[in-house]
């Protein structure tokens, strides 16, 4: 086991090659004639998207920031979502050749003032997703908030304005927030899909399916699951010679590949229980601070080696795994009937890919180290920040 500076990230080369194989794989079965659109906003790690763009995947932003930071980097091809897109970046990206779904009415405003008729651009459909997949929704019965309601007929308004001003609908964006991330529901947006087809004659050259899929569980959908089930459902109203499908992944590709690690830098045995403190925490892999548990496994120190089955350690009844933070709250597990803890042990907490990095708070330590894991080699992507990187670009001048 390297010893690396904690707490860190770390993530592991091929097991993300292998979920991008895997998505791959499972597109080309089922819809060849695919794009996939890899979701900055999961994990905006330049080291991360220089591999999403070495494996073919387009870029898929959803803010001014996310587009300039993909055109920094090198991706050719776009996808813009999102309803707080810039007048600046939206017309940019129509103009040169991204996939832009609209999202706002704004934007439809912008293309009849600058009056725009080429580039491609989409319309993301908002419906209740809730009364066909019941308790799936992340909204609930609340509904969400994106797109265009298909309902209330704000939909059709949006598609009359596209043709008013003689542009051709060129795609139907889907994408919706779920909280079980079941086949049902990637069921339920291709019948859509197929529903918008017929009802308003269309003939698109794309339909968009979004993300949200598990990736890399056992005992959950994986890709071939979900694609299968698209396929079938599309296959009513198009084929893949005449119609692109495009998917955006972030979670499913990102998330598996990915460890926090974590040193016990204390100890401390109270009349309520035993604390271990670490010098990671919680807010570095739950920011929301909205889970109940966490894969992870115990590395214990013993001297000359790191092992998950000590020797000669006592089993304490219930040991309260802590952060560094001066939070109450930053307790990550309890381990219970678990061989002591004691300073220079490890605790890595697995699978923390997905909304982490890009959320972690810069709250009393700045963010920490990432290395990149390749065939046992370890390098440092980014190095730890520090004060300088802290206060750059501020302004340091005392007033007055």
């Amino acid at each position: 086991m390297k010893t690396l500076e904690t707490p860190c990230y770390v993530i592991h080369k091929k097991e993300l090659e292998e979920g991008i194989a895997l998505l791959k794989s499972a597109l080309e079965k089922n819809w060849s004639n695919y794009m996939v659109g890899y979701s900055f906003k999961t994990n905006a790690l330049p080291w991360a998207l220089i591999q999403m763009k070495k494996a073919g995947f387009h870029a898929e932003v959803v803010s001014e920031d996310e587009y300039d930071l993909a055109k920094y980097l090198g991706f050719s091809h776009v996808i813009y979502n999102g309803p707080v897109k810039g007048k600046r970046t939206f017309l940019h990206a129509l103009q040169n050749g991204a996939i832009v779904n609209l999202d706002a009415k704004r934007e439809l405003d912008w293309l009849e003032e600058v009056g725009i008729q080429n580039g491609k651009v989409g319309l993301r459909v908002n419906f209740d997703l809730e009364a066909v997949c019941p308790g799936e929704t992340s909204p609930g019965e609340e509904g969400g908030r994106f797109g265009f309601s298909y309902e209330t007929g704000e939909w059709k308004w949006a598609l009359d304005r596209l043709t008013h001003m003689g542009i051709k609908l060129s795609g139907i964006h889907l994408h919706a927030s779920t909280k079980t991330r079941s086949v049902a529901i990637y069921r339920a947006l291709a019948q859509m899909a197929v529903k918008l087809k017929q009802e308003f004659d269309l003939k698109p050259e794309y339909v968009d399916i979004g993300g949200g899929y598990f990736g890399g569980m056992d005992n959950r959908p994986k890709f071939p699951d979900y694609m299968k089930a698209i396929r079938e459902e599309l296959m009513a109203a198009y084929t893949p010679e005449e119609t692109m499908l495009i998917v955006e992944p972030g979670t499913s590709l990102i998330t598996p590949p990915i460890e926090y690690m974590t040193t016990v830098v204390d100890c401390k045995n109270t009349n309520k229980g035993r604390f271990v403190v670490t010098d990671g925490s919680r807010s570095d892999i739950d920011p929301l601070h909205g889970k109940s548990s966490y894969f992870h496994k115990l590395l214990y120190n013993e001297g000359t080696e790191y092992t998950q089955t000590p020797e000669g350690r006592p089993i304490v009844e219930r040991q309260t795994i802590c952060g560094f933070t001066c939070m109450e709250n930053d307790r990550l597990f309890t381990a219970e009937q678990r061989p002591e803890l004691q300073v220079g042990d490890h605790i890595i907490y697995q699978k923390v890919g997905g909304y982490t990095m890009c959320l972690t708070p810069l709250f009393i330590r700045y963010f920490p180290t990432v290395y990149a894991e390749d065939g046992g080699e370890f390098t440092c992507i980014r190095e730890r920040w520090s004060v300088e990187e802290y206060v750059r670009k501020s302004d340091l001048k005392a007033e007055g």
